[in-house]
């Protein structure tokens, strides 16, 4: 059974809900404690900053870096033993990093669509952007949009780099979407993405 992780805000018990797969009982909170994150279905432990580095699971954190804002990030996937489908969201591939704070709670996630996966994919990865705004609500989203600079190009006549930022909840809600092509490079060689990173507000 493919498990989807569902991006759309909702309150549980009195603590900030991150997201939750839509098949199965297992949510992951803004706030919660480390130790309390589920241990069954997830897998590939690593440093986001070092994804050589690999850990035994969420209790290693600090095993990891911090980056600038102090925040240590803990790439992770999808057990394939139980999602043989691998790690999606919307259907799309992606990279999936919980961020954690000096006091070992759950700060954030980020969600990127995987650079990795199918031409096809990444040239629809821009859509997974627009899936997520929908599930946070198309309203208060305050958005720029970027223009070509000299070394990009539209795909098909399509340019997309765009950053669109919403705060509610307790949350900062992050999402980026670029489309575009790099002159003189090969058709497959271009960039296609979306980047969601949503964050607890101090």
């Amino acid at each position: 059974m493919q498990r989807r992780i569902e991006i759309r805000p909702r309150l549980c018990q009195g603590r900030r809900w991150l997201f939750q797969y839509s098949e199965t009982p297992v949510d992951l909170y803004v706030g919660e404690a480390i130790g309390d994150l589920p241990k069954d279905g997830y897998a590939a432990f690593a440093c986001a900053a070092d994804p050589k580095l690999s850990l035994n699971g969420w209790d290693d954190w600090q095993k990891c870096p911090p980056d600038m804002s102090g925040l240590r990030a803990i790439r992770f996937g999808y057990d394939p033993a139980t999602d043989p489908d691998g790690t999606k969201v919307g259907g799309h591939p992606v990279i999936l990093e919980l961020l954690v704070g000096e006091d070992a709670r759950v700060d954030g996630l980020r969600i990127m669509t995987d650079p990795a996966s199918r031409h096809y994919m990444r040239k629809k990865a821009f859509l997974l952007g627009i899936q997520a705004k929908a599930r946070y609500g198309d309203e208060g989203w305050a958005c720029a949009h970027g223009t070509p600079s000299s070394d990009e190009q539209p795909i098909g006549g399509v340019f997309i780099k765009e950053q669109c930022k919403k705060t509610f909840d307790g949350r900062d809600v992050l999402i980026e979407r670029n489309l575009f092509a790099k002159p003189g490079r090969d058709s497959k060689d271009f960039v296609g993405e979306t980047r969601i990173t949503i964050l607890r507000t101090p």
